[in-house]
């Protein structure tokens, strides 16, 4: 039996070992729900699985991200939101099980956890103290949870006074109490629900009432020719909807565009400009249809997307502010964007004044931007892989130099600079498929962007390069489809694509991972053909 003053346990009582662990999950789950509750008066990102997600993110070293990325694709978030509650299960179980036998040390190992989560919270890009309450809240609120459950596991049961048989506890009064702990931690987590519900609501209402002014630059209509409607081919323009999207963002920012601003200062800026976005929307807007690609995306892979983006030119704000590019003498050679989260990107000055169509983009494919494509404004930079050029959810324009300042991804790994590769991509047949003798049909998208694609080729079983049929272009900013009819004989095979751009260098071989500054190779496709 547990003695009230040294707390320690009679190892030979499993039954006790069996509702500690049981005390330690119930209390874990209430100090979840009060810390969840507690960051709605804070921000989303105080709450301790965000914010402890959020801190592995940051230290993740490259190669694991790219590794993560491989495995999980866009679920990766999810992936890690998982194993964090799967983390945070066994350390309750395990702080349950202690105090058991020393309930001190037990209810000092909730709390501690608690105080990890505050210590990760105020690690964050954009933190303050006040972060570090809703983990502090819940760490304390485990750790006298589980004092309490642990204390009533150790009663005896009523009829069996002093020292009962072992396995006389009294069962019935701890359920009761693990019962009203359990009906807590859900009211009190529904209620974080509602009132996280209710924060949002006036930014959902913001871009709900939003209404886009027409573009005083309108894009020339896609194409007829572009989309060559191949079953099993990327469309030519991405859905919003089916948009990939990588960040590092565990809880999408919900940005109120009634309060939200942006500010334009630094090096080189003559005249500091702080914009709202009726100020914003009041400057002409311009349409331009542009592919983004990740620098994530491996050879062949799915993070690339075409879209419609309606914004203002960025290089028309920057010189409303006194910019000049490096070129012209400018002092600063890097634009840093920075997002409502703290994520910090930069950018070449010379590539945003250069004449391609940089934007501080608000729409995309006719409406505004979705709340996960950076609603109210993000950047949009062709040519530039997103790491250095797609800021989303803008807050922030400062300029600098890269000897001052390196941006988030640059102090892990990646290139300063990183000009979008030539790539081309074989969307049907699926790698592994088998299909049938005869006419097939090979296709897929390419894309070389503020370059353009003039050439896409195919070859089979490492034979001659055959020349495909081009989709329409649609500039040199978007991607290109092609189409190459095979006659597919019997057996196993093996199709590559490589692409040309408009400056005439071909899409290299040679085979490099995306760390530092993106992939590099021919996609090839392994398939079975039936006799």
């Amino acid at each position: 039996m547990i003695r009230a003053k040294t707390g320690r346990a009679d190892p030979g009582r499993p039954g006790r070992y069996a509702l500690g662990a049981v005390s330690g999950l119930l209390a874990a789950l209430a100090g979840l729900a009060l810390a969840q509750l507690a960051s709605t008066a804070v921000r989303p990102e105080a709450a301790p699985v965000t914010a402890v997600g959020g801190a592995v993110v940051d230290r993740t070293p490259a190669a694991l991200k790219e590794w993560a990325i491989r495995q999980f694709g866009t679920d990766d978030k999810l992936a890690l939101t998982l194993g964090i509650g799967a983390a945070l299960a066994a350390v309750a179980i395990a702080a349950g099980l202690l105090a058991v036998r020393h309930l001190p040390a037990g209810t000092a190992l909730a709390a501690a956890f608690g105080a990890l989560g505050a210590v990760a919270a105020i690690s964050r890009p954009e933190a303050t103290w006040k972060d570090a309450l809703p983990s502090l809240s819940g760490g304390l609120t485990a750790a006298a949870i589980l004092y309490v459950l642990v204390r009533a596991a150790q009663r005896p049961h009523p009829q069996s006074p002093g020292a009962a048989a072992p396995g006389a506890i009294d069962r019935r009064g701890f359920g009761r109490l693990a019962v009203a702990t359990l009906a807590l931690s859900a009211g009190t987590a529904y209620a974080a629900r509602r009132l996280g519900a209710f924060g949002d609501a006036g930014a959902t209402a913001s871009r709900a009432g939003l209404v886009l002014p027409p573009p005083a630059v309108p894009a020339p209509p896609v194409p007829a020719g572009s989309d060559l409607r191949i079953p099993g081919a990327a469309r030519f323009v991405t859905p919003n909807r089916d948009f990939y999207r990588v960040d590092t963002a565990l809880v999408v920012p919900r940005v109120d565009a009634d309060t939200w601003r942006l500010r334009v200062y630094g090096d080189g800026v003559s005249r500091p400009l702080t914009l709202d976005l009726r100020e914003l929307l009041t400057r002409p807007l311009v349409e331009h249809d542009a592919t983004l690609t990740c620098v994530s995306n491996e050879v062949g892979g799915p993070y690339a997307g075409n879209a419609r983006w309606l914004g203002v030119r960025l290089a028309d704000l920057l010189r409303e502010a006194g910019v000049r590019p490096p070129s012209q003498g400018g002092r600063a050679d890097q634009l840093v964007a920075r997002s409502v989260d703290g994520m910090t990107i930069g950018t070449p000055v010379e590539a945003v004044m250069d004449g391609r169509e940089a934007l501080l983009a608000v729409g995309m494919n006719g409406e505004p931007l979705p709340f996960r494509h950076g609603f109210p404004v993000r950047m949009i930079v062709p040519g530039l892989y997103g790491y250095v050029s797609a800021c989303k959810w803008l807050r922030e324009l400062r300029l600098t130099t890269f000897t001052a300042y390196d941006a988030y991804w640059v102090r892990r790994s990646w290139a300063q600079r990183a000009p979008v590769k030539t790539q081309s991509r074989i969307d049907t047949p699926r790698p592994f498929a088998e299909i049938a003798a005869g006419r097939v049909a090979v296709a897929g998208v390419a894309w070389a962007q503020h370059r353009g694609i003039a050439r896409v080729e195919v070859r089979v079983d490492a034979g001659p390069w055959r020349k495909a049929r081009l989709g329409e272009a649609d500039g040199d900013d978007t991607w290109r489809q092609w189409v190459w009819l095979w006659e597919a004989a019997a057996g196993g095979h093996t199709l590559e694509v490589r692409a040309t751009d408009r400056t005439g260098a071909v899409q290299t071989g040679d085979r490099a991972a995306t760390v530092p500054d993106g992939a590099t190779g021919w996609h090839a496709v392994t398939v079975r053909v039936r006799g």
